[in-house]
């Protein structure tokens, strides 16, 4: 028998703030995400850019946007699966919204 049998009406897992740009923020705003997995990432997107190398954003920001997942939900108690806190759309947004802010502050020299 399913939980959800138990209830007249489905259960809503759905976090009530929009989850990307939350996942976002906590990406530069916790010291250590930061400091370990964050600006690693960002000096390897400035290096490309610098060395006229391909970047896969996919390969390069995948890995760090799952594991902020996974530290976002332990963190903040989060009743979901790392996995699951992001759908596939909503984790190729993050890594485009972080891609896009990023590089405009690289390009404005922000990153020495």
């Amino acid at each position: 028998m399913k939980i959800n049998e138990f209830f007249d009406q489905p259960i809503d897992d759905k976090l009530p703030f929009d989850v990307v740009d939350d996942v976002c923020v906590f990406m530069r705003n916790d010291p250590m995400f930061y400091r370990k997995s964050f600006f690693p990432a960002v000096k390897r997107m400035q290096e490309c850019g610098k060395k006229k190398l391909e970047w896969n954003m996919d390969e390069e920001l995948g890995p760090m946007v799952d594991k902020a997942a996974k530290v976002y939900c332990s963190k903040f108690k989060i009743n979901k699966r790392p996995n699951e806190l992001l759908t596939a759309e909503e984790r190729t947004s993050c890594m485009e919204k972080i891609y896009a802010e990023e590089m405009t502050m690289i390009n404005k020299g922000h990153y020495k």
